[in-house]
């Protein structure tokens, strides 16, 4: 089967779908033996059993006829399996006078449901829905209902989803005898057959119409009363929505092109009908030649089609015009021809254009991308757009009062000019000041006007006062002669009175307007703005403001739906969920989303604003969302300190390390807890040393309870003792026995088909407080040197414990934890390398310049065989500690141990001259590696040049020996030239010759870190 775009198999209410053709008896003429629908359906039951069935249906109707005479009732809804029992039955469904029940749109999701619906095996494994004779029959009556409805995609784009109405067109796609596996855009559609080349266009016409109209706020379609489990049903279909959309996205340009290349066909086309899809039915073999399948259907007419197309192109022009603005062309030019198209076709059955809409789009675009055209006479938004662009003022007021007698522009988009140009006068242009007035005044003409004109006028103005934020500017409105003239005294003083009682939050000169060209045409449009507008909003006065209009328009919405990035955490969402009031719970939501994801973006002033007007709004009618909200407030301070002044080691303020004490000690029943709020506390306190009050001054019973509190105290015991004289034992031991359980593994034994038994391990098991991959995140937490250098030294000790381990890595403290572990079986070390490497990885982000950090890093690249990165960080660990090698290494950092490996290093990139310079740096110089190294001839290094770092004698006259016994006469000369500089004349004093050694120790190193960074 073919495939455009993959789809997943439907959903019902979030789960899979688990109902099978119920069991029917079919009772023979013989006998009396049941059959379930495998194995008499359809077409054996019906020939057998049809006598038996007329014999019994005067029966059955007498039945039915007591039952239904003795109370009113509606007819029975006609199940789904039904149609499949009787071939006619959909015929006579589908011709009965509307509303049917199930409806049309309704059978085609019961028939792909249940055609789309998995198996699970005998090993209890889900498998994909099979193809037999029982699906293909159900997928062609979807096929037949789309067919009754003309395919008409705006009646089928309300009532279906996306992932159902997917499927149904790929169906169409397969029963057209679409090639399997051809992009469409690389199939000739000339050369189709006309309802194979039809149902391509009608398949990319949905692909580019979906990808629009996912581009606007997503809207709940009827929503029924909250229920505590919506919000995990509306994620699972947003997911496998998005999983559509994403593959439509990614092919918009295909489709785009395959459109495109449909307006260059001059043939009609025709698209399926229940006969034909009957006729391909009896003949499923047949070529993909013109047949009488492919010319029966509904005939669309080339106009027809090019009309449908060049109407979908401009849509989708105009969606992308965003991003690149020359689309706006594109779009006009579709659209002024779906104009001409619509025009000329006139009325018809199978091209239905919104005309509505397609004006405004014409009207936009011609705002957007105005044509040189000069036949085409300019729209006055068009005109008003040139002015406002040009500044041609005078003209724009010519511009009103031409539109005065013929009235066309609304009240609200002449209050949008107006906004625009106050705007502007308001950021200094002294001229627009008195143009602000001519719109208002010069546009009307108060003597030629009808008494309702003038209430009209005075309306517009009342409005526009109310609209108005800034006081000043109202006041300049309300004292103008026109606004006297046209109000009544007692109105005047009315709106004045509510102006000056009204205290504005927002300065309209620094808030952006509404586009002057957003003109609102119905209600539905003017809940999509608002509806925009709260989306982007972040003041939480504007977006109560907006969710008190929109409950004022309507009632019947959910609106905390409007956009599906607002979420809010599952234990939270239950709570807020259950508000009866729905304005309430609306902005509840609402604010309570927006600060959360304002929280994870790091704008924390929106996200504290928002917080504190959703714990103003709780405070009054719910004292266990006013919990929450405290708790999110102060996670909030948690993350702005540590991203802002914790980065710059200040201290935190007391009152915030005592609103941390405050909610680990808490104990407030029923109260919803996020268990990220306990975790950054404890991380919290970690990070700013108050080891004193997690080991001593923590309740009990949290640290029983909670883990990250138990982890907490057993690191900050841990800390606490190591700087001391003895380093103590009992802690460390606690710790490392928490973290061996959480990185241990159950033994599962499962008998395989052979009989055999086989163990399995199971990661991330639950034998620790924790998962390992919580411990790592909690980990990721921290930045205190001192606790993360702890967990690391714990984790190199477990690392090495291993009985297979050839080299062991080095690290701080490590002599603090066990030497052993009673069972080495359970620890999944494999686990425990990855989670070296990646907390390493992390410590160097905290501070790269942490040299027992870097040597760690050294050696687990070392111990992986990967000799380059680990000279890497040995050198910088060398670096760091001595300003690039100016001043000595200390000895702690590079010991005997780090300098042998970075000899292996060396030796193993088969850099043998820095081998032999490198055995110098030993305490006791290594004269046989040395010697070794310098025999190789085959060095990939600078060789003879590093002769210049060798301070020590007897390598030197070794090197001149191996250079006269090879005849190498020009290298000898350089080994003798080194030889006899005086420094390293063997009389000098002791001192002349450390102070010698150490200048070409400090030379090489930074001649290898310039080789290795």
């Amino acid at each position: 089967m073919c495939r455009f775009a993959p789809l997943p198999w439907p959903l019902q209410n979030g789960v899979w779908m688990q109902e099978w053709l119920p069991p029917r008896v079919c009772e023979m003429q013989q006998g009396g033996s049941q059959h379930t629908p495998e194995s008499c359906w359809p077409s054996k039951c019906l020939k057998k059993g049809k006598e038996t069935a007329e014999r019994k249906m005067s029966a059955e109707a007498a039945d039915r006829e007591a039952v239904t005479s003795s109370r009113p009732c509606t007819p029975p809804q006609t199940s789904w399996f039904e149609f499949l029992l009787e071939e006619t039955l959909l015929d006579k469904h589908l011709k009965k006078v509307s509303p049917v029940d199930p409806s049309p749109v309704q059978l085609i999701v019961q028939f792909l449901e249940q055609a789309s619906k998995p198996l699970v095996n005998e090993q209890n494994q889900v498998q994909p829905p099979p193809d037999n004779k029982r699906n293909r029959i159900l997928k062609l009556l979807a096929l037949k209902v789309a067919a009754h409805l003309k395919w008409d995609l705006d009646v089928l784009e309300k009532s279906l989803s996306v992932p159902v109405l997917n499927m149904l067109l790929n169906e169409l796609l397969c029963i057209s005898k679409v090639p399997p596996g051809t992009k469409h855009v690389d199939v000739d559609l000339a050369s189709l057959p006309p309802t194979t080349a039809m149902a391509i266009l009608l398949y990319n016409r949905w692909a580019i119409r979906t990808i629009v109209k996912s581009s606007f706020p997503v809207k709940q379609v009827k929503p029924g009363p909250p229920q505590l489990n919506v919000m995990n049903q509306i994620q699972q279909e947003k997911e496998v929505t998005e999983n559509i959309l994403k593959v439509l996205k990614e092919q918009a340009a295909d489709s785009i092109l395959v459109l495109e290349g449909a307006l260059k066909l001059n043939k009609d086309l025709y698209i399926h009908t229940i006969r034909t899809l009957d006729l391909l039915a009896m003949d499923p073999g047949a070529v993909n030649g013109e047949t009488e399948s492919s010319t029966a259907g509904f005939n669309i007419s080339a106009e027809e089609l090019q009309c449908q197309v060049c109407y979908d192109l401009g849509a989708i022009y105009f969606q992308q015009g965003s991003t690149d603005s020359a689309l706006y062309g594109n779009a006009r030019e579709k659209f002024f021809r779906t104009k001409e198209l619509i025009s000329k076709i006139g009325s018809s059955l199978h091209c239905i254009i919104d005309e509505k809409r397609l004006a405004g789009y014409c009207q936009a675009c011609g705002v957007l991308a105005p044509s040189d055209n000069t036949s085409q006479p300019s729209t006055p938004y068009s005109q008003i757009h040139s002015c406002l662009r040009s500044g041609s003022y005078q003209e724009l007021v010519k511009i009103f009062l031409e539109d005065n007698r013929t009235p066309s522009l609304p009240v609200q988009f002449r209050q949008s000019v107006l906004r625009e140009l106050s705007q502007k006068a308001q950021q200094g242009n002294d001229v627009l000041e008195e143009i602000c007035f001519k719109v208002c005044s010069k546009s009307i003409q108060v003597e030629s006007a009808s008494e309702s004109s003038k209430r009209k006028m005075a309306y517009f103005l009342k409005n526009l006062c109310l609209g108005l934020e800034d006081l000043q500017l109202v006041f300049m409105i309300s004292s103008h002669e026109l606004f006297i003239a046209l109000l009544k005294d007692d109105e005047r003083k009315l709106l004045i009175d509510q102006m000056r009682k009204r205290s504005p939050r927002v300065n309209l000169g620094t808030k952006p307007i509404t586009s002057f060209y957003d003109i609102p045409a119905s209600a539905s449009v003017n809940i999509g703005q608002l509806e925009h507008q709260l989306i982007l909003s972040a003041d939480p006065w504007r977006i109560r403001q907006i969710l008190i209009e929109l409950h004022g328009m309507t009632s019947e919405r959910q609106f905390w739906t409007v956009s599906n990035k607002w979420e809010v955490p599952n234990v939270y969402g239950n709570v807020i969920l259950g508000i009866k009031d729905n304005l309430t719970r609306d902005l509840v939501y609402i604010l309570m989303a927006k600060g959360l994801h304002c929280s994870t973006v790091k704008d924390f002033v929106h996200a504290k604003q928002l917080f504190a007007a959703c714990l103003e709004l709780v405070t009054e009618f719910s004292p266990k969302l006013r919990q929450v909200m405290l708790n999110e407030v102060l996670l909030l301070d948690i993350y702005s300190h540590e991203a802002g002044a914790g980065l710059l080691g200040e201290t935190p303020p007391s009152n915030l390390i005592s609103r941390v004490r405050g909610y680990l000690e808490m104990r407030v029943p029923d109260i919803p807890l996020r268990q990220v709020v306990a975790e950054e506390c404890v991380a919290f306190l970690l990070n700013w040393r108050e080891n004193e009050y997690l080991t001593m001054q923590v309740p009990l019973p949290l640290v029983q309870t909670n883990p990250y509190v138990k982890l907490g105290q057993l690191l900050a015991a841990t800390c606490k003792d190591l700087p001391g004289p003895k380093e103590s034992r009992r802690a460390a031991k606690d710790l490392w026995e928490v973290v061996v359980q959480i990185c241990s593994v159950t033994n599962q034994h499962k008998r395989g088909n052979d009989g055999r038994v086989s163990l399995i391990k199971q990661r991330d098991s639950t034998l620790g407080i924790m998962y390992r991959s919580e411990l790592l995140s909690f980990i990721k937490k921290l930045r205190e040197p001192l606790v993360l250098t702890t967990i690391l030294s714990l984790f190199v000790k477990l690392h090495n414990v291993r009985e297979d381990i050839v080299n062991d890595i080095t690290a701080e403290h490590i002599s603090i934890w066990p030497s052993s572990i009673p069972n080495l079986q359970s620890v999944d070390f494999e686990a425990v390398a990855v989670t070296i490497k990646e907390l390493v990885s992390y410590a160097l982000t905290v501070n790269s310049n942490n040299h027992f950090w870097l040597i760690i890093q050294a050696d687990i690249y070392f111990a992986t065989n990967q000799y380059s990165a680990a000279l890497h960080y040995y050198l910088q660990a060398g670096a760091v500690c001595s300003d690039f090698f100016t001043k000595m290494v200390p000895p702690d950092v590079y010991t005997d141990q780090v300098i042998k490996r970075m000899i292996k290093c060396c030796s193993l990139l088969n850099c043998h001259t820095q081998v032999a310079i490198l055995c110098q740096f030993l305490r006791e110089i290594d004269y046989k590696t040395a010697f070794k190294a310098l025999q190789e001839q085959n060095s990939h290094d600078a060789m003879d040049s590093y002769y210049d770092y060798i301070w020590d004698i007897t390598i030197l006259e070794y090197l001149t020996y191996l250079h006269h016994k090879r005849g190498e006469t020009d290298k000898k000369q350089i080994a003798i030239k080194a030889i006899g500089q005086t420094e390293l004349n063997s009389s000098n004093p002791e001192e002349v010759l450390q102070l010698a050694a150490q200048r070409r120790k400090k030379k090489f190193l930074q001649a290898m870190a310039k080789l290795y960074f």
